[in-house]
């Protein structure tokens, strides 16, 4: 019998009921304050997801072991901002109620706010692991409190002080370095503050997004907002999986500008990155006791 062609990400193939993890897809870039297409990256994504393996090598873990549902993209405002954060918000609130964990797939970094408003309300005691080039703590860009530069700020406004850590830090105004000295934990630069910051986050719910322009445009270009002296792919991956073994409530992976890079690297860069997260994520399902 013929049956629908639903397009999933690689290996994110279980139902609602059984998944541990869900994804989706949040195309949002209507806040970018340089180059735009981010909202193409989860669509694009997706496809792309089958010239990768569902294995990895890194780990000797399979998507085939794992539990994720694909729930597809939402269909957000363009014109609306907040309404945008108000549907982001919702379908994290939906995943995490049915005591799964939300992995939102941007869009520009702002859509990350709907989903820590979500998991803060499940979580108060919510702690920040920001990896990213952007202090993204301005108090408003252009005069808009909600935006792509301001998000971490936002984010600040719901958890408060010491509950943030942002790594590879690189470029932001005077003014955001200084704040942060008094309110976030910020490490200039790369991502060499992750042990301290492992150390601090142990037993803690743990929101974790990641903006893939961490990474340095030589390696990965696709992106609206590159600033040179960022991290490898390698770096990036060793420190991403290193997160991903806390205890991690949700989180996100924001910024792939799929169209500023038509050799498609920088694509495969994020579906790569994907594949290693969820399955550091799905690990101790994966490698727990078998019920026979």
């Amino acid at each position: 019998m013929l049956k629908p062609n639903i397009e999933t990400f690689l290996g994110c193939e279980a139902d609602f009921e059984q998944a541990r993890i869900v994804l989706f897809g949040a195309p949002f870039d209507s806040t970018t304050s340089y180059r735009p297409g981010t909202r193409f990256a989860s669509r694009i994504m997706r496809g792309e997801s089958y010239g990768l393996e569902t294995y990895s090598p890194y780990q000797d873990l399979d998507m085939e072991d794992a539990a994720v549902f694909d729930s597809g993209d939402l269909e957000l405002s363009f014109g609306d901002t907040e309404k945008a954060l108000a549907d982001i918000e919702a379908r994290a609130s939906e995943i995490l109620s049915a005591n799964k964990l939300p992995f939102l797939i941007g869009g520009e970094h702002l859509v990350s706010l709907g989903a820590i408003r979500a998991a803060v309300k499940k979580y108060p005691d919510l702690h920040i692991l920001h990896f990213d080039a952007h202090t993204d703590l301005r108090d408003e860009y252009l005069g808009a409190r909600l935006s792509h530069a301001s998000v971490i700020r936002r984010a600040w406004d719901l958890v408060g002080d010491d509950r943030i850590w942002q790594l590879g830090i690189r470029s932001g105004m005077r003014e955001e370095f200084m704040w942060a000295r008094e309110h976030t934990h910020l490490h200039k630069f790369d991502l060499k503050g992750l042990p301290e910051a492992l150390a601090a986050l142990q037993g803690k719910p743990v929101y974790f997004t990641i903006d893939l322009d961490v990474m340095d445009p030589s390696v990965f270009p696709g992106t609206g907002t590159p600033e040179y002296g960022g991290v490898s792919f390698g770096e990036l991956m060793a420190a991403a999986v290193q997160g991903c073994g806390l205890n991690v409530v949700a989180c996100d992976m924001v910024e792939l500008s799929p169209g500023l890079d038509q050799s498609g690297a920088s694509t495969a860069a994020a579906l790569k990155l994907l594949r290693e997260m969820l399955l550091k994520l799905e690990e101790p399902f994966i490698r727990g006791p078998k019920i026979v």
